[in-house]
């Protein structure tokens, strides 16, 4: 079955989802005006509207996974084909069906040193590095192309990439491997790929609906509303940077030196996406913590230990359940904030957050410095040292957040690995440059979003 016929399915099940969501709804409301109403009727009517609307959430991810992988297979086919059209043709009857990865890790050859010979046309060996390059780009579309799902999400947007340009298979397979521990809350929102050929992305919102009211008498005029609507924009913004060195260090060097810059760029840079999605404060380009400013806020100034952040996440997550109407799904906290949490005893001196259920405030993941730690009220608890320590009056605070993960979207380009010997020609200067587009929309659901912050979250003592 093609991705187009699956697509239709996927679109007929949410359709029929809705359908039945509404008639639950509707069953509802009639329940709640019968006279001899009970609670375990509305009880039982609110449990089917809700597997209702979590059928309607899974049908809408299926056809928005479908829209995903039929445009990714479409950028696909086209990179495939420029590479196509640009790799010299076999001359034997051989055929090679794979091969070793040309910049390997540690390997003889290097990738920015290939990079230049074949744009300044200079040095030793400008064939053979134009032929590696035309090699690399073509291990880049096999990889992508045989990836499991969870990869090509993060590898298939031809924003800007493709020939010569595409970074080696080394530093692509290294720089997702890095980046996780360094970017704990961009990779716990829903990913998208990049959209090439635009610097805003906006989506369409409804701001007010419709309105139903009791009609006041058969024959009379019911309630007429009309919905208005408007739309959120997220700014695509560049997170790059780069490094100047020695020509005589990139042809000289016994190591590539490119393999130790490029993956401390794609570090920093993966510290520096963290960093935009939590707190960015532009227009059209807000962080968690930014976008809070209309969202909902609990000031947690009265926290006198540990064990008593719980009742300020208690608030925080009702909040999102009555003004979103749907479960936050996580909390994330800076790692000093956790181990304050830990640290918590009851009276007898025990502690209160364990590795087992046995009175505890928490539960314990184990001994972990970035990502997942435990479970607080029924909620995963993750932990980024890029959280911000410096808010408040005394610029020591660290916010708590309270989030719905697939509310929030962040876009990212396929990485992208430069070199340039201008401005530095006569000084036999190297520049090297490494950096990815971005996109934000956190102001997608605004009340999505619980932020913990007051003078009760100053740095802990222990």
């Amino acid at each position: 079955m093609t991705l187009q016929e699956l697509l239709q399915r996927a679109l007929e099940a949410r359709n029929a989802a809705l359908t039945a969501r509404s008639a639950r709804q509707s069953e509802l409301m009639a329940l709640r005006s019968d006279p001899n109403l009970t609670v375990e009727a509305v009880t039982a009517a609110e449990s089917a509207r809700d597997e209702a609307t979590r059928a309607v959430d899974a049908a809408q991810a299926e056809v928005a996974r479908l829209e995903n992988e039929i445009q990714e297979e479409a950028r696909m086919s086209a990179l495939q084909d420029e590479v196509r059209q640009t790799a010299p043709r076999p001359t034997g009857g051989a055929r090679v069906t794979s091969e070793p990865e040309v910049y390997a890790r540690g390997g003889d050859v290097s990738y920015f040193r290939d990079l230049m010979r074949a744009q300044t046309r200079t040095g030793q060996g400008v064939s053979e590095a134009g032929e590696r390059l035309q090699r690399n780009s073509r291990q880049f579309v096999d990889q992508v192309r045989n990836a499991p799902r969870a990869e090509t999400r993060a590898l298939t947007t031809t924003d800007g990439a493709g020939g010569d340009f595409v970074p080696p298979l080394w530093l692509i397979n290294e720089f997702i491997e890095l980046a996780r521990p360094g970017r704990v809350t961009a990779d716990l929102v829903r990913q998208q790929v990049l959209p090439g050929g635009t610097d805003t992305i906006s989506l369409p919102r409804l701001a007010t609906g419709t309105a139903v009211a009791q009609q006041a008498t058969q024959n009379t005029a019911i309630q007429n509303t009309d919905a208005t609507t408007n739309s959120v924009s997220a700014a695509v913004l560049t997170l790059a940077g780069g490094q100047s060195l020695a020509q005589q260090l990139l042809d000289q060097s016994p190591i590539n030196m490119d393999e130790i810059l490029l993956e401390d760029l794609a570090s920093d840079y993966a510290v520096k996406a963290d960093v935009f999605v939590i707190s960015n404060n532009a227009a059209n380009a807000v962080g968690l913590i930014s976008a809070a400013g209309t969202n909902v806020n609990v000031t947690a100034t009265t926290l006198t230990g540990a064990g008593s952040i719980w009742a300020k996440l208690a608030d925080g997550i009702q909040q999102i359940h009555t003004t979103r109407y749907m479960p936050a799904t996580a909390i994330v906290m800076h790692p000093r904030r956790w181990a304050w949490i830990i640290s918590a005893v009851d009276t007898a001196g025990r502690p209160m957050v364990t590795p087992d259920a046995m009175n505890p405030i928490a539960q314990s993941g184990g001994v972990i410095s970035a990502g997942r730690v435990g479970v607080m009220q029924g909620l995963p608890v993750y932990t980024d040292p890029n959280i911000p320590t410096n808010l408040g009056a005394g610029t020591n605070q660290d916010p708590v957040l309270l989030v719905r993960e697939r509310d929030i979207i962040f876009y990212e380009s396929v990485p992208r690995a430069e070199a340039s010997i201008q401005p530095g020609f006569m000084n036999l200067t190297v520049n090297l440059r490494f950096y990815r587009y971005v996109a934000l929309h956190a102001s997608r659901f605004t009340k999505s979003i619980a932020v913990l912050n007051g003078v009760g979250l100053v740095a802990p003592t222990f």
